[in-house]
């Protein structure tokens, strides 16, 4: 009879180490040179890859394990909300055309986020970052998933909720997140970590998946609401390991150091441009906000990220983003430039707006009471008592467009909220128009990437949007009927009434 050594239980923290960075291997048959090409390129020096600090330490059994119970109690709520006609239960149905927003822009950056993280965990070189990179990259992914899946309910009653897809390739509008995540993703391995790991989940991040979400669930969205919490969860760790990163390259080698500041200038403010967007659907498009977005930068930025966050990385030599100030100046402005874009262009648009009314306008003033009032509630008065005598304000013609974040040029200079801030740019003989400091630092410091924007006015002029005449081109961008235009009167809006009425042909 032979005697067997009992097994001696590992600690977590080496059994981790098994399961994770133990299974690497050293290339017998090319160099680490041609199996890791692209983590030279960009001047990052690593001298020891198992420098990294693995935050969370989840191994792939568990992960799943605790994905998949996240993912029962979000499919419960989803299930419950479509068999009671839980879209009736909504404060307006106007509040859908955020959520059209959201899957139309937010939904495939999701997908684009995966894509790229799995192509970080093969080609990032050391076992722990890439084993970080294909968790996140899963994460990705479930967050598309479930997006479409709580939304697609919608899409039985509503229009505008089809071909989000599509239309984020060509839409105006949908070139702004486009453009941001098809420049992060023509970057290297590192600037990538640092523009969507840190700039872009550190700022967005916070500001879309807990304020906003917030305001769906104040505003009957039960699903929506589930599914930003479920995926909150997981940016907290994705928050950490942008965190994470950041770190590892500043102590690797000094040299990192300059090279991630001017990432992070550059990646703040391309976040933060983007961001504009969330602004307006905060403040105008939610029938009973919980929030302004005066009130989320002030918190989520200006107190977490520039009050704790940044004076933990001046020890690295890290400082505050460049043009930081700029951004806390258009705090008071941001959202009613943007909507005010997204009103009088809502005809070339998936979505419907309408002008805020006199309650609404309070709740603005109240939050704005610096700028309201003098600056933008005479512009919407105008707007009433154009709908009053049976008119809407579109915009007749195409508007500029800035070079970089691609949003219409409709900014104002940081202390003159009545002069449009206009930047120009010369290369190779050519003028490139900007819309702030910001994004003019941007376009110089690399004008050989950013010439070769696909701005969408610019394509249509050049006849590659489908034709010359406006129906043309939202036929080419995949609009329907009654997607667009002033929310009363439109499909939504008569289908909204009819149900709550009880005339049931009208609401079908």
């Amino acid at each position: 009879m032979t005697q067997t050594t009992p097994r001696r239980k590992l600690p977590l923290k080496e059994r981790y180490a098994l399961l994770t960075r133990d299974l690497d291997w050293d290339p017998s048959y090319v160099t680490k040179d041609q199996l890791f090409p692209y983590t030279s390129y960009e001047g990052i020096k690593v001298h020891d890859w198992d420098g990294w600090e693995d935050p969370f330490r989840l191994t792939v059994d568990a992960y799943y394990k605790y994905q998949a119970e996240k993912d029962k109690r979000l499919y419960a709520v989803l299930d419950g909300f479509a068999q009671s006609q839980g879209h009736l239960g909504l404060a307006d149905a106007s509040y859908l055309n955020a959520i059209k927003l959201f899957i139309q822009g937010v939904t495939p950056l999701e997908y684009a986020a995966h894509r790229h993280f799995a192509y970080l965990a093969r080609y990032l070189e050391g076992p722990a970052p890439r084993f970080a990179a294909l968790c996140q990259s899963v994460d990705e992914l479930r967050h598309c998933q479930t997006q479409i899946h709580t939304i697609s309910n919608y899409n039985k009653y509503y229009g505008g909720f089809h071909s989000w897809s599509k239309m984020h390739d060509r839409v105006w509008y949908l070139s702004v997140p486009k453009s941001l995540f098809d420049d992060a993703m023509t970057a290297g391995p590192f600037e990538f970590l640092i523009s969507i790991s840190f700039s872009f989940e550190y700022l967005l991040t916070n500001l879309l998946f807990v304020p906003f979400m917030s305001g769906a669930s104040f505003n009957g969205d039960m699903p929506t609401m589930s599914f930003g919490f479920s995926a909150q969860s997981d940016e907290s760790r994705h928050m950490t390991l942008g965190l994470e990163a950041i770190k590892f390259l500043l102590e690797q080698d000094e040299g990192n150091v300059p090279i991630i500041q001017d990432w992070i200038d550059k990646w703040f403010w391309r976040a933060y441009r983007m961001s504009a967007l969330v602004a307006g659907m905060m403040d105008y498009m939610l029938p009973k906000p919980v929030m302004s977005w005066k009130e989320a930068f002030e918190l989520y930025f200006e107190d977490q990220m520039l009050g704790g966050l940044f004076p933990d990385l001046e020890f690295y030599g890290i400082r505050p983003p460049r043009h930081v100030q700029d951004a806390i100046a258009e705090k008071d402005k941001l959202s009613h430039e943007v909507y005010k874009v997204l009103h009088n262009f809502s005809f070339a648009a998936s979505f419907t707006t309408q002008a805020p009314n006199e309650q609404h306008m309070k709740w603005l003033a109240e939050q704005y009471p610096e700028t309201f009032d003098q600056h933008y509630r005479p512009v919407w008065e105008k707007h009433h008592r154009i709908e009053a005598e049976g008119g809407r304000m579109f915009f007749q013609g195409l508007p500029q467009l800035c070079q970089v974040c691609q949003i219409p040029m409709v900014f104002t200079e940081k202390d003159d909220p009545a002069k449009t801030s206009f930047r120009s740019s010369e290369f190779r003989g050519e003028q490139f128009h900007t819309c702030s400091d910001g994004c003019q630092w941007i376009f110089e410091r690399e004008p050989e990437k950013f010439v070769q924007a696909w701005l969408p006015v610019h394509q249509i002029y050049q006849g590659n949007c489908g034709g010359p005449s406006v129906p043309e081109v939202l036929e080419w961008y995949g609009i329907q009927e009654g997607d667009n235009g002033e929310y009363k009167g439109s499909l939504d809006h008569k289908s909204w009434i009819g149900w709550h009425n009880g005339d049931v042909e009208q609401g079908v």
